[in-house]
């Protein structure tokens, strides 16, 4: 049964691993954060609180949306009904079940009805979200977008805009949280960047979908968000949708959960260049998997036709409606919708573009054999142990160890699209933990100093004075 006091659980939680820690990291002149993390969604939200139980103060978290409701994708471009991920996944909670989904599902439906769900509905993750920051007092700063990351001398200068005006911030570290968007952008195939942009959106975009009503509807792309754009624009009343997939049958095989074991889980980052390349590359042949509802949502109406083996290889206007051609002829439509995902290009994205050309990729590390040749992986940054940034040519960009990545950009180095709720579990302790040693490290001299200073005795000699035993005084032979 639902409980008559909801927060009681999480409160409870809280009360039971006491205060958070005093901030530990000392005060440096000019410096206005410690931690900066860029991105307010779940991701930003857990790391907050994991530094906050580090003692490491001074954390700032900020977002470009203008609110909770705008932050993220979940109210904003998720269309799925159902998340991806199993429901009993940790989460946020960082091994704390009080401050869990299920925990607070629980609280408010009862455990019969979490027994029930096989997967988290959408829009509960999103309200268990915003309850997560409200119930940890946890402040996301939005309306902030980071705009250029400056090296500086120990520390980064971050040109901020905020509420439309120009700010600059300094910070020791940076986390960036920024989700699928954060290394590169949308990917829009050349062939729809040919039409106007009247014609066309990415599935990133927001997407009136009630405009569709009666219009034909093209969908390039066969993983997750384009069934479930193609079953929104159905469901809005769109007259036909057709859906365009590269390949001859679709992608079913889900590769990266046979690793998902804890061994391969807890210990992925340690594997040879060689293995993580292997799998990189075995999760590329075998592709994005969408769900079976995913699927079945779609098909389930009559004016839904998939096109296998059907990439578009051009597309024009004809007349005032656009016309792509692809291997089984010519297709005419009214609007398209790109559901292909995301590029990783670090010097497409504004706030790297500075110093993109200094930060280490793939292929920079590793040579792969030639049938495993692949340049969108080897696009990726080759990232250190806590996802930091490693430097191309060692000692020319020793601030780059400072920027620690909590995005897809990780996939190749830790075999997740970390930002997922996979990734959590794993990932943002390590990051806090490299954080905290990093911190600390560079304030050796004032830690060895405070770990060195005087300490008050907790009692004087007089609390056991009187117990101490004194041998009997020797009586001399008569």
């Amino acid at each position: 049964m639902p409980q008559s006091e909801p927060d009681g659980v999480a409160r409870e939680a809280l009360r039971l691993i006491g205060p958070d820690p005093q901030n530990w990291v000392p005060e440096r002149a000019g410096i206005d954060h410690n931690v900066v993390v860029v991105g307010g969604g779940q991701s930003g939200s857990a790391f907050a609180f994991a530094l906050r139980r580090a003692g490491i103060g001074k954390v700032s978290v900020i977002d470009a949306a203008a609110d909770g409701a705008k932050a993220g994708v979940w109210l904003t471009s998720a269309r799925m009904h159902k998340l991806r991920t199993p429901k009993g996944l940790p989460g946020p909670e960082l091994g704390l079940p009080g401050l869990g989904f299920q925990a607070w599902y629980e609280a408010r439906h009862g455990a019969a009805a979490y027994d029930a769900l096989d997967r988290i509905p959408r829009l509960d993750w999103a309200a268990y979200l915003d309850w997560y920051r409200k119930v940890t007092g946890l402040a996301v700063r939005y309306s902030t977008r980071l705009v250029r990351i400056e090296p500086a001398d120990g520390h980064l200068r971050l040109h901020l805009e905020r509420n439309g005006k120009a700010v600059i911030e300094t910070t020791r570290k940076l986390v960036l949280a920024t989700g699928f968007a954060g290394s590169g952008g949308a990917s829009v195939p050349e062939v729809l960047q040919g039409l106007p942009k009247r014609f066309y959106v990415h599935t990133s975009e927001a997407i009136d979908f009630r405009s569709l009503r009666g219009r034909s509807v093209a969908v390039i792309g066969s993983a997750a968000s384009a069934f479930d754009a193609a079953a929104v624009a159905l469901e809005a009343g769109a007259r036909d949708v057709h859906l365009f997939a590269r390949r001859e049958s679709l992608a079913a095989l889900p590769v990266i959960r046979i690793r998902g074991y804890p061994g391969a889980y807890d210990n992925y980052g340690a594997l040879p260049d060689a293995v993580r390349w292997q799998q990189a590359i075995r999760f590329r042949l075998a592709g994005s998997t969408p769900p079976p509802d995913a699927i079945s949502r779609a098909v389930s109406f009559p004016n839904f036709h998939l096109h296998l083996g059907a990439p578009w290889t051009s597309a024009r206007l004809q007349g005032v409606r656009p016309v792509a051609e692809t291997p089984h002829g010519e297709f005419g439509f009214d609007f398209a919708i790109a559901g292909t995902g995301y590029a990783v290009s670090l010097g497409a994205q504004a706030e790297l573009r500075d110093f993109a050309d200094e930060i280490l990729l793939w292929r920079d590390r590793f040579a792969p054999p030639a049938d495993q040749r692949d340049e969108t992986l080897a696009a990726y940054p080759y990232l250190g142990s806590g996802h930091e940034y490693l430097e191309k040519v060692p000692g020319r960009a020793p601030y780059l160890r400072d920027i620690h990545v909590f995005n897809p950009a990780a996939f190749v180095s830790f075999g997740l699209p970390v930002g997922d709720v996979p990734s959590f579990k794993r990932d943002i302790p390590a990051i806090v933990a490299r954080i905290s040693r990093d911190l600390f490290l560079a304030d050796l001299a004032s830690h060895e100093a405070r770990i060195n200073g005087a300490i008050a005795e907790d009692f004087a000699p007089e609390l056991y004075a009187s117990a101490i035993w004194r041998p009997p005084e020797h009586v001399a032979a008569e």
